[in-house]
């Protein structure tokens, strides 16, 4: 079922290998699932293992190459468990752990994903940045730009930026700003096609060339935006020499005060300098992920550095102070609906957008003028004089005054995540969880809880 092209070019590529290459992608595919650290915050220790032995019904054995990662039998289906509703771990192929952990953000740092959808190497990297610094996700495309903001909500990520913005204009904005850039770019997709059918339908030579050209402008909008002294990880899930070794080759030689770092990484595979015109020897520090040599699909990644002095960086833009919140003070209702909660949220500031009020990491930069789906955590909705909590609030939130723990495994938990109401002494907002982790909310009156769960998000 392979394009015709595809496999001459791989057989020329691979030589000897080729057969071993051919009999992976007949084998089934790896699956994994990443656990997310800012869910281990709340009454557990930050050690992943302290959690895997709760997940111990996934069969879980880990992925060498980031420490969050799991490997799961994919017949226990754990995207069917409530812990996945609660964003307790993020589904995610394990070769596609590669670029963020390669990237390696330090809390505090400012980041971005440029290319962000749907959002698992964005929430990979909010987990190493535990909740401090700013992250920026990016995606240009609108339907898709909604998905990863879902995910990021459900992730419980607080310091994250969801952006809907064309890579140049974001260039205008944030010339040499972020420490550190992923660009996960969009590529041919040879790496999935024993994944996902339609990448192997829509391929084509075409396809390769007309990507390459993208991945070079993408590229460039990237180093603009690096600081001196920043990194920048350029990844593919493709085997194209052209858009892989070639688009880092090409980039090279028009980005001089870059280079390629060393970095340690035994599980995978060098890159091939002599799949390029130059055969500059440099490009064997690029990373090519074999699925015949590792468990995962294929992948390709490149760790980049700018030369330069950090300190030479342009200075930090202002905060923009929007609507209802000047400074760092809540609107009247939301300031009291978190005090009712007992809500402590991170270093940051109000935002106000129409009728939502949102938390924005403390040194948010001026966003007037982008396309913002997310600026930061989203607290509340406005209703004249009251405050109702966000979905949000609550997947951030892990305690409150008042809580309604569900057997993860109980029929409760079921008929919450459908909508229905429960039983639950107490009154006002009350914090749904399960097995300890916040889920939603619930509005307790009477002995009943009447559900708030996200009717988008309920199940059948």
């Amino acid at each position: 079922m392979l394009p015709q092209a595809f496999c001459e070019k791989m057989q020329t590529l691979l030589g000897e290998e080729y057969p071993q290459f051919l009999a992976a992608l007949e084998r089934p595919r790896a699956v994994g699932l990443r656990l997310n650290p800012l869910k281990l915050r709340f009454g557990r220790e930050e050690d992943p293992e302290t959690l895997s032995g709760e997940l111990a019904g996934f069969g879980l054995s880990p992925v060498p190459w980031e420490k969050t990662g799991y490997y799961y039998d994919p017949g226990t289906r754990p995207g069917l468990h409530p812990f996945h509703d609660a964003g307790v771990y993020y589904l995610q192929e394990p070769s596609a752990m590669a670029p963020a952990a390669l990237l390696d953000p330090k809390p505090g740092e400012r980041v971005l994903d440029l290319c962000a959808a749907p959002g698992g190497k964005s929430t990979q990297l909010a987990g190493r940045m535990k909740g401090r610094g700013i992250l920026v996700c990016n995606e240009i495309n609108p339907g898709r730009a909604r998905i990863l903001s879902s995910n990021v909500e459900r992730m419980g990520i607080a310091n994250a930026l969801v952006l809907n913005e064309h890579p140049a204009r974001l260039e205008q904005r944030f010339a040499g700003w972020f420490h550190r850039v992923l660009v996960d770019a969009p590529c041919s997709g040879e790496g999935m096609f024993r994944k996902h059918e339609a990448a192997f339908t829509d391929w084509s030579p075409e396809t390769v060339e007309m990507c390459a050209g993208r991945q070079a402008e993408i590229l460039d909008s990237a180093a603009a935006m690096l600081r001196q002294g920043g990194r920048l990880v350029y990844s593919t899930c493709t085997f194209s020499p052209q858009e892989n070794e070639g688009s880092v080759d090409a980039f090279l030689r028009r980005h001089p005060e870059f280079s390629l770092v060393s970095v340690s990484a035994p599980w995978f595979a060098p890159g091939r300098p002599e799949w390029t015109e130059e055969g500059r020897e440099e490009l064997q520090r690029c990373f090519r992920l074999w699925p015949h040599r590792l468990r995962g699909e294929g992948h390709f990644a490149a760790v980049l550095e700018k030369t330069g002095d950090p300190g030479d960086a342009p200075r930090e833009r202002e905060v923009r102070r929007w609507d209802l919140a000047p400074g760092s003070a809540l609107p009247k209702p939301v300031s009291q609906l978190m005090k009712e909660l007992c809500v402590r949220l991170p270093a940051g500031r109000s935002v106000v957008f129409g009728d939502k009020s949102f938390w924005a990491p403390e040194d948010c930069p001026e966003l007037g003028g982008l396309r913002v789906l997310r600026p930061g955590l989203e607290l509340a909705e406005i209703r004249k004089d009251r405050a109702v909590p966000a979905h949000a609030l609550a997947l951030y939130s892990g305690d409150g005054p008042s809580l309604l723990d569900l057997d993860p495994e109980g029929e409760e938990i079921l008929r919450y995540l459908q909508g229905q109401t429960l039983p639950c002494s107490g009154s006002g907002w009350t914090l749904v969880r399960t097995g300890g982790f916040s889920l939603g909310w619930a509005k307790t009156s009477a002995g009943v809880a009447k559900n708030h769960y996200p009717k988008g998000l309920r199940r059948p």
